[in-house]
């Protein structure tokens, strides 16, 4: 007889390449560990190969787990369409969202929730990372789409609005001597967009400054701003009602560009309707 393919084990298969973590894919496919591995073992007897290497940092897709990949993904992408056209023209799948944290806390209640309301019986799953980390997971296809940043919009780009990049401090008229000699700065990592737009001005304009704190998390540049130890960097919609924006003695910083990004130029119908409700309310919060 025939071996058929259980779908549930190849949306568990699909988390599981991914994100390339026995764990995280647990949270998205609300099972255990250990249930995940089970059901990755019955896949692998299915088909009578080995899908994953497995080490103490995580696993990976073996050889045939990449080939596999394509074959899963297609299939779940038909399935997910057939249920929508036939079921009361309903939205059925799940999604990989990927949103840096600042886009996430600013506009990602309003956007989830709407499109949630509408669509029940999607299951969205967010990933929250700095837009250069998000962009390495839409190539390795990771999560099915993304909200990025871009500071140099090209022609092909849909730019969904614009969102200014602000000094940030715990005071509303703090000035240069406030600090020494060297203005202190709590930033991101090196290679995000607001970490080297700020350095950048601050070179331009010819202040001393000395990044006194890094890092990706948004809430520990919120408490190291509040403290007062050091001033910050956001994009304007995210800054606290307790913080102030910095523009007497600082210089102003750009634009940037809000676009949606995806992983595949060919997405599900669930994907792609997820993006074009991005697109119409996105603009509008």
């Amino acid at each position: 007889m025939q071996n058929t393919l259980d779908l549930r084990l190849l949306r568990t298969f699909v988390c599981a390449a991914r994100s390339r973590s026995l764990s995280a894919t647990a949270v998205q496919v609300l099972r255990t560990q250990s249930a995940v591995t089970m059901q990755i073992q019955r896949l692998e007897e299915t088909l009578g190969q080995t899908l994953f290497h497995r080490s103490g940092s995580g696993i990976r897709p073996t050889e045939s787990g990449e080939r596999f990949l394509a074959y899963a993904e297609r299939i779940l992408r038909t399935h997910d369409e057939a249920i929508s056209e036939f079921a009361e023209k309903r939205l059925y799948g799940s999604i990989s969202l990927g949103c840096p944290e600042d886009y996430l806390i600013a506009f990602g209640p309003t956007l989830l929730q709407s499109f949630g309301a509408i669509n029940s019986a999607v299951e969205i799953t967010v990933v929250s990372a700095p837009t250069n980390e998000l962009r390495k997971l839409l190539q390795q296809k990771q999560i099915d789409l993304a909200l990025v940043s871009t500071p140099k919009p090209t022609d092909a780009d849909v730019i969904l609005r614009h969102e200014r990049l602000v000094f940030v401090g715990n005071r509303p008229n703090l000035a240069l001597q406030d600090f020494g000699d060297a203005l202190p700065l709590a930033l991101s990592a090196s290679n995000t967009m607001d970490h080297r737009a700020a350095c950048d001005a601050m070179e331009k304009a010819g202040i001393k400054y000395r990044i006194s704190f890094a890092s990706n998390s948004l809430a520990g540049l919120i408490a190291i701003a509040r403290s007062g130890l050091a001033i910050s960097v956001f994009t304007q919609n995210a800054v606290p009602p307790d913080l102030h924006v910095q523009d007497k003695f600082l210089p102003r910083l750009a634009h940037i560009g809000v676009l949606v990004a995806y992983a595949d130029q060919e997405q599900s119908a669930v994907v792609k309707a997820f993006g074009e409700h991005i697109h119409r309310v996105l603009p509008q919060i």
